[in-house]
């Protein structure tokens, strides 16, 4: 059942006195019975607003009916997980201390690593690659699991059986998603912390139902973790590697793509590139880069919504780092968040009207607004830097503190009805933009396709004519010299005007093509100022993925344990990375795709970028040499450029 700001929500039970015809309300989706029209009305609004959670993905901001079928959808793909699986997923789920995300990536590295019995997968023998099956699994205590496996041959029948190590054995990919491993554990506890099964599903696999001695002080109720709590929960995830100094001859042939990991050098592969090492010279902590880009990208992007005027990345960077209170720049960006928050007339515009507040945020203001929201309910942990702020040492906070207080606000304010409203606006114009584009495509494609049978029947026809006159021209040879001449003349003259209206037409249908690819281009930058969210560009062979912002000209990289960033920022380091990039890998090809697609707008961007950092060191340059003559004023610097930011868009 859905849950009600994350709690259990009960239903309301059926009257028992009701009567055959007596006339009364229905909640569709709930069958709830209800006789006052009051009572119907406040229930089935509160149905509709988005405060509900999916309990089985945890999807949050949900109606109470979009709840549902997110329950239902995700159960249809928890009934298919594998029987076989099940006990020993659940065995090490009963009773587990690690959060969801940690849990679900420690069972997908314990599922890889150790093979149920009676499964069909392929191993190495003589160097070479056959397909087996796990007959039975030897633990071993001081080397590592070993597996009794049965050779099969094309025909699946047992040729030999051997004892092989786990190393000796190729993994497959695990039969379900992450995502559905998460979903099947929300479907057989009932608590988190730890984590406990039904005791149904406990009985039918036998698994124990007892809390262990060391566990029983920690059934409390719950309370909420504290940050350090947090990251102490997130854990590295684990993944598994293939060991890539031997090599495999697969005896049968491999369809590529296929999952990165698997992929062995083949004689021939393409002349690999070396892939550059990222910058990491970020000025934020490493863990605070993520939310940097998060908060960066979301006010940039919405910046017309927010009345807010963009700013660069670099700037916002320097800003957050600055140790001095009221930045223009920080502040302008928490007063345009906060302001459509009181245009939305939510829980924050309630708490302003409480405490008697002006609806106009100053530069002199902004912190007791900012303080208001931070004493909001679901703000506790933050609340604790309220008397930093009031005392007006807000620059003196901790990056971190300042990061997760954007986070907050961004998070409230995507749940707002005021955000919802224009991404519904922006998903259905991009629909029809989208819709638009396809037919223009279709309609360049028809016009290609004419132009070719035009050519083609053109030149048949010529051929036909050439050859009908030429006829005529040897079955009259003893003719009158004037009469061939004649004849030559109309034939040249016939081919020359049907070449004449084949290049009209041609040119006409050129024309036509040329500004519908206009057009196509016309609609996909419309399409891009509806902006929705910045995906990933893809992954690379170890998970970790590539992003590509709008207003920035680097290429972001994000290690796959989310504990790592670094950039490119020149055109060879984009080339190379290119050239890295194995397109018989699953995960590399579609990255390589991605950026191809991209390829001139990034490179244009990192070539246009590059010139610019070139053009200021050479102006530092003569500066300096200059300033060694005579004096003047020295140049301002770069960095420094952000306390100059104003916000145009801001409105009276």
């Amino acid at each position: 059942m859905p849950l009600l700001k994350r709690k259990p929500f009960s239903l309301l039970e059926r009257p028992d006195d009701l009567m055959p015809e007596e006339l009364v309300f229905q909640i569709r989706f709930t069958k709830e019975i209800f006789r006052d029209y009051g009572e119907y009305l406040e229930r089935i609004n509160l149905y509709r607003e988005r405060v509900w959670t999916c309990k089985s993905t945890g999807k949050t901001n949900l109606t109470y009916e979009e709840a549902l079928v997110s329950e239902k959808q995700t159960n249809e793909k928890v009934q298919q997980f594998p029987k076989e699986l099940m006990e020993p997923v659940l065995r090490d789920v009963q009773f587990s201390m690690l959060s969801l995300r940690d849990l679900v990536a420690g069972i997908a590295t314990n599922l890889r690593e150790r093979l149920p019995e009676g499964s069909e997968i392929y191993g190495r023998k003589n160097n070479r690659i056959y397909p087996c099956k796990i007959v039975k699994v030897i633990d071993e205590e001081v080397e590592k699991t070993r597996y009794q496996v049965a050779w099969l041959d094309k025909d699946k029948k047992v040729t030999e059986s051997a004892v092989v190590s786990g190393d000796d054995l190729i993994k497959k990919k695990l039969p379900f998603s992450r995502d559905v491993l998460k979903s099947f554990i929300r479907e057989s506890t009932y608590r988190s912390a730890p984590w406990v099964l039904h005791d149904k599903l406990a009985d039918k696999y036998g698994i124990s139902t007892i809390f262990p001695e060391e566990l029983r002080d920690k059934i409390a109720p719950k309370r909420k973790l504290s940050k350090k709590d947090k990251e102490a929960n997130n854990g590295e995830r684990k993944r598994t590697k293939l060991n890539d100094d031997k090599e495999i001859e697969d005896a049968v042939p491999i369809k590529y793509p296929i999952d990165d990991l698997l992929v062995r050098p083949a004689a021939d592969d393409p002349v690999f590139t070396t892939r550059p090492p990222p910058t990491r010279d970020f000025k934020v902590p490493m863990e605070c880069v993520g939310d940097l880009l998060m908060t960066w990208d979301f006010c940039c992007s919405y910046s017309k919504l927010l009345n807010l005027l963009p700013f660069s990345l670099d700037d916002f960077e320097n800003a957050i780092c600055y140790k001095e209170s009221n930045v223009v720049l920080i502040v302008e960006s928490y007063s345009a968040l906060l302001r459509l928050l009181i245009k939305d007339e939510g829980d924050y515009f309630i708490a302003l009207q409480k405490k008697k507040r002006k609806l106009k945020i100053s530069l002199v203001t902004w912190r007791d607004y900012m303080c208001d929201f931070l004493e909001l309910e679901g703000n506790e942990e933050l609340s604790t830097h309220i008397s930093t702020i009031r005392r007006g040492h807000y620059g003196l906070l901790d990056i971190h503190a300042k990061l997760a207080i954007f986070a907050q606000l961004i998070s409230v304010v995507l749940a707002s009805d005021i955000m919802r409203e224009k991404l519904d606006e922006y998903i259905e114009e991009r629909k029809a933009l989208a819709a638009e584009k396809r037919g223009e495509a279709l309609e360049q494609g028809r016009m290609r396709r004419e132009i070719k049978e035009m050519v083609k029947a053109a030149s048949n026809g010529n051929d036909a004519h050439i050859s009908e006159n030429s006829g005529k021209k040897q079955g009259k040879s003893s003719e009158k010299d004037a009469k061939k001449v004649k004849l030559d003349t109309e034939v040249k003259d016939s081919k020359a005007k049907g070449s004449k209206k084949l290049m009209d037409a041609e040119k006409n249908k050129t024309d036509d093509i040329t500004n519908i690819e206009h057009r196509k281009e016309y609609l996909q930058r419309e399409m891009e100022k509806r902006f929705i969210r910045t995906n990933p560009l893809g992954k690379d062979r170890d998970f970790n993925r590539y992003w590509y912002f709008r207003k920035e000209a680097r290429i972001f990289v994000e290690s796959c344990d989310n504990k790592q960033w670094g950039y490119y920022s020149t055109k060879p380091e984009l080339d190379d990375l290119l050239g890295s990039l194995n397109e018989k890998g699953e995960r590399e090809k579609a990255l390589k795709k991605q950026l191809e697609k991209r390829y001139n707008k990034i490179s244009g961007e990192l070539q246009k970028k590059s010139k610019e950092a070139q053009r200021i060191k050479m102006e530092e340059e003569a500066e300096l040499r200059r300033s060694s003559r005579v004096r003047a004023p020295p140049r301002e610097n770069p960095a420094r450029a952000f306390l100059k930011y104003v916000n145009k868009l801001k409105e009276d």
